[in-house]
């Protein structure tokens, strides 16, 4: 189970607030889940109708007013920068939210080595970093490799919803998500549920055009 060579993701300085360390030390051994083995999601979320990964959770905005809109549903919040985790953790106390799990992992090694195929509902992946430099590309998450990747572990019927504000990565998604024949579906309005982040407003503020994506496990 190697790593991957190529992070589609920048380490950041792991710096946090006082209410931030005080919510890691008070409640990270409560949501988080250790990764030992692959998971089994049912007994992660007993009592939820279906689970879907966050992947890229950020400062957690989004993932915990998803999440409190939807109580049926588990989510497990994939974020390496640690005080993005704490943010949501702060926001999961001051919600009282019981659907949401945290790791802190690379999602692509995640996925290929603890996510049982055919295991999730649906892939939230919002606003991932575009890498716009073209020596960059190879570190965009959105691979023909990934789109295999998920391929595998949606259920059939499963969904990928993607949201970016950079247009040359939205034509990237677009045409390796049409070179797999496991996938259907393309560019889709803004859905009701996707909450405006501070990132996508810092974003709308510089006159970028924002595109979601959602594709069906066919």
């Amino acid at each position: 189970m190697e790593r991957a060579s190529i992070r589609s993701y920048t380490l950041r300085g792991d710096r946090m607030t006082r209410a931030q360390s005080l919510a890691m030390s008070q409640s990270w051994d409560k949501y988080c889940v250790e990764i030992k083995s692959q998971l089994d999601l049912s007994q992660i979320f007993p009592d939820k109708s279906q689970v879907i990964l966050e992947i890229g959770s950020g400062m957690g905005e989004a993932t915990a007013a998803i999440a409190q809109a939807n109580p049926q549903t588990g989510y497990v919040a994939i974020e390496m920068h640690a005080p993005g985790l704490a943010a949501l953790l702060i926001l999961i106390n001051q919600l009282e939210l019981k659907n949401v799990k945290l790791i802190r992992e690379d999602a692509t090694y995640l996925l290929a080595n603890f996510i049982p195929d055919s295991s999730l509902a649906g892939i939230h992946l919002l606003f991932p970093d575009p890498w716009p430099k073209n020596r960059q590309h190879k570190r965009r998450i959105v691979q023909s490799e990934f789109v295999e990747l998920i391929a595998n572990k949606l259920k059939p019927g499963g969904f990928i919803h993607i949201a970016t504000d950079w247009q040359p990565y939205a034509d990237w998604i677009r045409d390796r998500f049409a070179a797999n024949l496991k996938f259907t579906g393309g560019v889709v309005d803004r859905p009701s549920w996707r909450v405006l982040s501070k990132f996508e407003g810092q974003g709308l503020r510089k006159g970028h055009l924002v595109t979601d994506f959602r594709y069906v496990r066919v």
